[in-house]
């Protein structure tokens, strides 16, 4: 009973952070700017950070299980 919100929560977090990792990717790929106004090496550093950061969790939230 308890499991389920640690459930929704791995899949939410795992989701959220592969979608922004294939998003950065492919825009990265491209040569597309990943954040407008903002230099290139940092926006794709953070996006990145931010993807692996979400995967963790939700790998985090999976082990609680």
């Amino acid at each position: 009973m308890e499991s389920g919100p640690a459930i929704f929560a791995g899949t939410a977090f795992a989701l959220f952070g592969a979608a922004l990792l294939l998003w950065t990717g492919v825009r990265v790929l491209h040569r597309a700017p990943v954040a407008h106004g903002v230099g290139a090496a940092a926006s794709i550093t953070l996006a990145t950070l931010s993807g692996m950061a979400f995967l963790a969790l939700g790998v985090w939230c999976f082990g609680r299980i």
